[in-house]
């Protein structure tokens, strides 16, 4: 089984048609999934619905407690890409061992369609979580990172190696 958790992010922000803005309702992991056709074994999670620029230490420990209670050892979360290399690091440094811990987001909201980075994202992360060795790591773009070794670039919209 793979334990997702859901901490928000753009992956699950919903468009306001009356005030242009961005928010939260719900999680679209459920949708996707089921859209995408997905057969896989998954327990899905919410622990917070929050943009990653308001995610605090306390938020990443509670991440990490959840990662360290989960009772498999793929855990995939999705997580906003503003600050997602935070949480990595963190969870990097909270020893977690012996889980193979993927963290993936989306730069467009799912709810905006086929336009959504989301689906591509979702679908490399749950592959990537079945096949990697345990660690932590970011995947963005259909490639996997390793939690030190990835940086978003800010002018191109894209993860890249460091």
């Amino acid at each position: 089984m793979i334990q997702v958790f859901v901490t928000g992010g753009t992956f699950d922000k919903e468009y306001d048609f009356v005030t242009g803005r961005l928010y939260f309702k719900d999680s679209s992991l459920p949708k996707m999934l089921e859209v995408g056709r997905s057969t896989l074994d998954v327990n899905i999670r919410t622990l917070m619905m929050v943009d990653s620029l308001d995610l605090t230490d306390q938020d990443r420990e509670n991440i990490a407690n959840n990662c360290r209670a989960a009772t498999t050892d793929q855990i995939l979360i999705t997580h906003g890409t503003d600050t997602m290399t935070e949480t990595a690091h963190y969870l990097a440094q909270e020893d977690i061992r012996g889980k193979t811990i993927v963290i993936t987001g989306a730069m467009i909201p799912y709810a905006f369609g086929s336009s959504s980075d989301g689906f591509f994202n979702l679908g490399s992360a749950l592959a990537f979580v079945q096949s990697l060795p345990a660690g932590v790591y970011i995947v963005m773009n259909g490639r996997y990172f390793t939690w030190d070794g990835v940086r978003k670039n800010r002018s191109t919209g894209f993860f890249e190696a460091i």
